[in-house]
C-alpha cells in the first residue's frame, strides 16, 4: 500500500510539473499571426485630440492596453510614404534599402521613375507593372518565408501601390491595392500568375468600383459635426463629398471611407487563405490612411480629418474584434505605427513678413553650368535635377578628365552663396562623413538613386521645378507619432524614451523567433 501511495504521489507531482511546463510553453510560443499596420500620416496630436469620440474596442484600447512608445521617429530625412513603409519592413534606412521615396530620377532616361515600377511584371486588373525588385534588402516577410521553408502565408493590403508592394517584399504570397483608374483591387504578375478566386469574387461585389458612383462621404456621427479640434478657424459646417470624374478613385483613396475597404479585404484574406490556423506564423501587413482629404490643407478639411480618425478607430476595433474571436489576441501580435510625415501645407509666409523665398531649380542649375563652363570650358556639366538634387554629367567630366570630387566641390562653392540654400552636401561627403549632425540626411541618401549634390534649403523656402510647376516647401517640423505593440502576451506600458522605427522589424523578428532582415543591425525594442 505504501509503495502504491508513493507511486500515485510521484505521478501527481510529475503531472503538475508537466502541466506547468505546458502552460509556460504556451505563454512563450510564437504568435500564429502578425498584423503589421502602418497608418499613413497618423499624428499623435490628432490621435489624442479625437479620443473622446473613440469606442472602447479600437484605438483607445490599443493606447490603454498596448505597449506604447509615444515618442517615435524615423532615423532619416526626408520621409514619404514609400521610404517609411520600406524602412518598417526592412529595419533599415534608404541608404541601405534603396527606397529613397515614391519616385527618383532614372540616370539613364533622365525621367522620374516610380519606386515599384517594373515593366517585366505586368499588372493584374491594372495597367501598372510593378515589383519589389527595387528594394535591395530582405524584408520581415522574406525572412519569415525563409525561416519556415515557404510555409508561412504573407500578404500585404493597402490603398496605394507602393505601400502594398514594399510591405509585401520579395517573397510574399500576394500584394493587393486599389487601382487609380478602375477602382478595383489589383496586383502584379510578380506575386500572382492569376488572381486567386477569393480576390476575384470579392472584387466583383465589394471593390470601390462597385459602390463609388452615387456614394457620398458625410460625418460618421453627430460628434464630428458638433466638435471642432481646430478652434482657431471658427465653426465649420458639416461636409458632404461625392466622388466623380477621372480622379474619383484617387479622391476616394484619400477619404475616411477607404479604411473600411482595407479592413474588409483583410478579414476576407485571413478567412480565405487559412492565416493563423496552424503553428506556423503568418504575416499580414496593412496600410490605413489618416491624411487630409484629396491632399487639401488641414485648414480646408478640418471636419474631414476628425471623421477620418473616428472611422479609423471603428475599423481598427472591427479588425481586433475579428482577430480576438477567431484566433484569440494572445495568439496574435499586432503592431501599429505611422509613416511619420504629413502632406505639405500651402503657406504664404511673405504675407506675414516671415522670411521665405523661392529656389527655381532650372535657373539654379543654369547658373551652376555657366560657372563650371567658365572654369573648364564650354559644356553641359549639369545633366538634370530632381527635387533638391542636382545630377552632374559624368560623361563630360570623364572626357575632360575632371574628377567627380573636384566637380562637386566647385559646385558646392557657388551653390552655398545663393539665397535660401543653407548647405550643400556632395555624394562623396554623405558616403564617407560620420558627422552625427547630418546623420539623418546621410541615412536618407542612396548613391544609386540620388544626385551628386543635395541642397539643404532653408525652412519656409520653396523648391520649384519651372518645367512641371511642382512646388515643394522646405519644413523642419516634427511630427509626433507612436509605435504600439498589442497582443501575444505583451504587457501594457507607456514608454516616453525616444525610439526609432528601424527597431520595429528586429522586435517582431525576435517575437516570432526568426532572423531579422539581412541589412538590419538595430536592437529590438524589448
Amino acid at each position: 500500500m505504501t509503495n502504491r501511495y508513493i507511486y500515485i504521489t510521484l505521478l501527481a507531482i510529475f503531472g503538475f510539473s508537466n502541466e506547468g511546463k505546458a502552460q509556460d510553453a504556451q505563454m512563450n510560443s510564437a504568435p500564429r499571426l502578425v498584423l503589421s499596420i502602418a497608418i499613413d500620416q497618423l499624428r499623435s496630436d490628432y490621435l489624442e485630440a479625437f479620443a473622446p469620440a473613440y469606442s472602447a474596442k479600437g484605438l483607445k484600447r490599443l493606447l490603454h492596453e498596448g505597449r506604447v512608445y509615444s515618442h517615435a521617429t524615423y532615423p532619416f530625412a526626408p520621409i514619404d510614404r514609400a521610404s517609411a513603409i520600406a524602412s518598417i519592413a526592412t529595419g533599415v534606412t534608404p541608404y541601405y534599402n534603396n527606397i529613397i521615396g515614391q519616385q527618383w530620377l532614372n540616370r539613364q532616361t533622365l525621367r522620374p521613375t516610380g519606386c515599384v515600377d517594373d515593366k517585366d511584371y505586368p499588372g493584374i486588373e491594372t495597367s501598372d507593372a510593378s515589383s519589389a525588385a527595387g528594394l535591395s534588402t530582405s524584408t520581415l516577410g522574406d525572412e519569415l518565408k525563409v525561416a519556415t521553408g515557404g510555409k508561412s502565408i504573407v500578404y500585404a493590403i493597402a490603398p496605394f501601390r507602393d505601400a502594398a508592394v514594399l510591405s509585401a517584399g520579395h517573397a510574399a504570397d500576394g500584394a493587393l491595392w486599389i487601382d487609380d483608374a478602375s477602382g478595383r483591387w489589383c496586383s502584379s504578375k510578380y506575386f500572382f500568375q492569376s488572381f486567386p478566386s477569393w480576390v476575384s469574387g470579392y472584387n466583383s461585389l465589394y471593390s470601390p468600383a462597385s459602390k463609388v458612383d452615387g456614394l457620398q462621404w458625410e460625418p460618421f456621427n453627430e460628434f464630428v459635426g458638433s466638435f471642432n479640434y481646430f478652434m482657431h478657424t471658427g465653426e465649420e459646417k458639416p461636409f458632404k463629398h461625392s466622388f466623380t470624374g477621372f480622379q474619383r478613385f484617387q479622391q476616394y483613396k484619400t477619404s475616411g471611407l477607404v479604411n473600411a475597404d482595407i479592413t474588409d479585404l483583410a478579414i476576407k484574406c485571413m478567412a480565405s487563405t487559412g492565416m493563423g490556423t496552424d503553428k506556423v506564423t503568418d504575416l499580414l501587413s496593412l496600410t490605413y490612411y489618416a491624411g487630409n482629404y484629396d491632399h487639401h490643407a488641414a485648414s480646408d478639411s478640418q471636419l474631414e480629418i476628425q471623421d477620418t480618425y473616428i472611422r479609423l478607430d471603428n475599423e481598427i476595433g472591427k479588425l481586433m474584434t475579428y482577430v480576438d474571436e477567431h484566433y484569440g489576441l494572445d495568439n496574435v501580435l499586432l503592431i501599429v505605427t505611422s509613416t511619420g510625415y504629413s502632406d505639405m501645407e500651402p503657406t504664404d509666409y511673405q504675407k506675414y513678413r516671415i522670411p521665405s523665398g523661392t529656389i527655381q531649380m532650372g535657373r539654379t542649375t543654369n547658373i551652376l553650368n555657366m560657372y563650371l563652363s567658365a572654369i573648364w570650358g564650354q559644356g553641359i556639366y549639369v545633366e538634370s535635377f530632381f527635387k533638391n538634387q542636382i545630377f552632374l554629367n559624368h560623361k563630360i567630366l570623364e572626357n575632360k578628365k575632371i574628377s567627380i570630387t573636384d566637380a562637386t566641390n566647385r559646385s558646392q562653392e557657388i551653390l552655398v552663396m545663393m539665397s535660401g540654400i543653407r548647405n550643400v552636401y556632395t555624394s562623396l561627403q554623405l558616403m564617407t562623413n560620420q558627422n552625427l549632425q547630418i546623420e539623418k540626411i546621410r541615412n536618407g541618401f542612396n548613391p544609386e538613386r540620388c544626385g551628386d549634390l543635395l541642397l539643404d534649403v532653408a525652412p519656409g523656402w520653396q523648391i520649384v521645378n519651372e518645367d512641371t510647376n511642382e512646388h515643394e516647401l522646405s519644413m523642419a517640423s516634427f511630427i509626433q507619432f507612436p509605435i504600439i505593440f498589442f497582443g501575444a502576451h505583451v504587457d501594457a506600458e507607456r514608454i516616453t524614451l525616444p525610439v526609432t522605427t528601424d527597431r520595429i522589424a528586429p522586435t517582431i523578428a525576435r517575437c516570432i523567433r526568426i532572423r531579422a532582415p539581412n541589412a538590419c543591425s538595430s536592437e529590438p525594442l524589448f
